[in-house]
């Protein structure tokens, strides 16, 4: 019996069919109190002039990952990296791609809008569409599908994080958080509820300033370095 050593060195990958595989990300934010994602005007066929998530194949000399590749392509169009950066799902089929039986990775993220926005606005083929008005544009690929999966995860890890302060800015106020929960879920929610996970979280530092919200000052905090996304036992809306 042949060795492992001789087995790899005679085998031929042509031998079986490869499927097209790429990265696709979920990138979302708030802006003017709407949740958007963000999307790529594609510029090649198929789809050619169509909308779509970022994304496309692995460099095999540059990714050591598919995260890598989704962080990769993700600074190429936001000249940033997400600080919270998550795995989604695969989709995969003989028909969601024309070119073949192809597979995705997807990734799914938060990100401030006052972040990147800067770097967007010098790129013509990047914009931010409003979640609330995906349904009237045509998605290259099953990239519509992608974003239903995306949105319904984020709403599922609001309900028991704090994962909305990853697309505020770097300083921000308990109000700020709110509507940003309020946003993502797409309903109200207790204010008391939610100022005793911010509370609760350990995650969060007062930075000593306050900003003026019309007759009142409301303090400002920030996100502690290098703590976690804390994760509660109970639903948000069941508080």
């Amino acid at each position: 019996m042949e060795s492992e050593e001789q087995y790899l060195k005679n085998y031929d990958a042509s031998r079986f069919p490869s499927p097209i595989v790429t990265v696709d990300s979920v990138l979302f934010t708030l802006h003017e109190k709407q949740l958007c994602v963000l999307l790529v005007k594609r510029n090649q066929h198929p789809f050619l002039g169509l909308w779509g998530l970022p994304g496309g194949f692995i460099d095999l000399h540059k990714d050591d990952s598919t995260q890598a590749t989704a962080a990769r392509k993700l600074a190429e169009k936001t000249g940033i990296s997400p600080s919270w950066l998550e795995q989604l799902e695969t989709f995969s089929g003989p028909n969601r791609d024309p070119r073949g039986w192809s597979i995705t990775a997807t990734w799914f993220a938060l990100i401030a809008w006052e972040a990147c926005q800067p770097h967007i606005a010098t790129v013509s083929d990047v914009q931010w569409c409003p979640v609330a008005n995906l349904e009237s544009k045509a998605l290259a690929f099953d990239h519509a599908a992608i974003i239903a999966a995306a949105l319904q995860r984020l709403r599922q890890k609001t309900m028991y994080s704090l994962l909305p302060v990853y697309c505020l800015p770097e300083t921000f106020t308990q109000t700020q958080l709110q509507e940003a929960t309020e946003a993502i879920l797409g309903q109200p929610v207790q204010r008391k509820s939610l100022i005793r996970r911010f509370e609760a979280s350990g995650m969060f530092e007062d930075t000593g300033q306050s900003v003026a919200t019309g007759a009142r000052k409301a303090r400002l905090w920030r996100r502690k370095p290098n703590i976690p996304v804390h994760l509660f036992s109970r639903n948000l809306l069941a508080d």
